[in-house]
């Protein structure tokens, strides 16, 4: 092991200054979570060399610093394997950064040079799969979507094993679309699925088992369970808050969506914080026309909609049917959501 330190106590030194005392303590060579979490990482990223710095960066958020040397890779690639590790990685970026023509675009020219190479169940045409069905997804095409998903778990669930974390991806993704359709049982069955793998493979501070919380907690507090909602939204919280960088947009995840918990409850001034404290982080990690701000900014004019602030409510709701009209397809159901919102709070002032 390198030099690795677990941080104690943080103790500002005075209320006037902006220094804060850390306490840490050095790792042992034999600490078994750490080592376990690091062989964790290291099979996540895969391959080496600069192909596992550009998957580093892309796990880490630092898109334009991923694209960079992609870029730069793929100028040197000299075999397809390599290519089309390179144009998926580059869907991945743009896919995060909200940009989803771009995004399957570069699938679609991945996938291209797989059929060519690779038999129908290989697992590289899954991944490629799932990523276009995510993308889909994303632009609120919630039928093709699931076609898509449905090939990838095919292939998976012959492919692998049954405890698989690429096959709780799968699961985690097609409950997703159901969620976005509105199919509550359904997608909750499919997050349980993949929970039940992940909480199996993982590691119990393992980023991805917050993201199984988060998505659970988000079907309960759709299906009215607010209690339920909650708990499962702190867990992935308080997983987040020790794994991740205390900027990175899932963070933003979690306050938003124990922001719309409370929401629900009526709490609108508790729904406010957690939203704020969201969109804070989405405002420094995100491009000022990222589809996730129009979101951030959708539920703060809600919030404040519920506390009878209507004037702010709808300068919020403006801002974000401004940028869902530039990100999205004219046909998307956020647009329409977002204008029946607007149409509401109008109705009130």
């Amino acid at each position: 092991m390198h030099s690795v330190f677990r941080i104690g106590d943080i103790r500002k030194l005075d209320k006037k200054s902006p220094l804060y005392e850390v306490d840490l303590k050095l790792t042992s060579d034999d600490d078994q979570q750490l080592r376990q979490l690091t062989n964790r990482i290291r099979e996540e990223v895969g391959r080496t060399g600069w192909y596992r710095m550009g998957h580093l960066l892309l796990k880490i958020g630092q898109f334009d610093k991923a694209e960079g040397l992609y870029m730069a890779l793929l100028e040197q690639a000299s075999n397809d394997s390599d290519k089309a590790h390179i144009y998926h990685m580059l869907g991945w970026s743009k896919d995060d950064q909200g940009q989803y023509t771009e995004a399957a675009s570069f699938y679609e020219m991945s996938l291209k040079i797989e059929r060519k190479t690779l038999p129908e169940d290989h697992p590289s045409l899954a991944n490629t799969y799932n990523n276009i069905g995510l993308v889909y997804d994303n632009m609120g095409d919630y039928s093709k979507a699931v076609e898509f998903y449905k090939k990838t778990i095919k292939i998976k669930e012959k492919a692998l094993s049954p405890d698989d974390p690429d096959l709780a991806l799968s699961y985690n993704n097609i409950g997703l679309v159901y969620k976005n359709m509105g199919d509550y049982s359904k997608a909750l069955e499919c997050y349980e699925k993949s929970l039940k793998i992940k909480e199996k493979a993982l590691p119990p501070n393992h980023p991805d088992l917050a993201y199984s919380y988060n998505n659970i907690g988000g079907v309960y507090n759709n299906m009215g369970d607010y209690s339920k909602a909650l708990e499962f939204s702190e867990k992935s919280l308080k997983i987040r808050e020790k794994a991740l960088p205390p900027n990175h947009p899932s963070l933003a995840t979690s306050y938003n969506n124990i922001g719309g918990v409370y929401k629900n409850m009526g709490d609108y001034s508790k729904a406010l914080e957690f939203y704020e404290k969201s969109h804070k982080i989405l405002e420094k990690a995100l491009p000022s026309n990222h589809p996730h701000l129009a979101s951030s900014y959708n539920n703060i004019g809600l919030a404040y909609s519920g506390k009878g602030d209507y004037s702010k409510a709808l300068s919020f709701l403006e801002k974000a049917l401004v940028i869902r009209q530039k990100s999205l397809p004219p046909t998307h159901p956020l647009i329409k959501e977002t204008k029946d919102n607007i149409d509401h709070v109008k109705k009130k002032t």
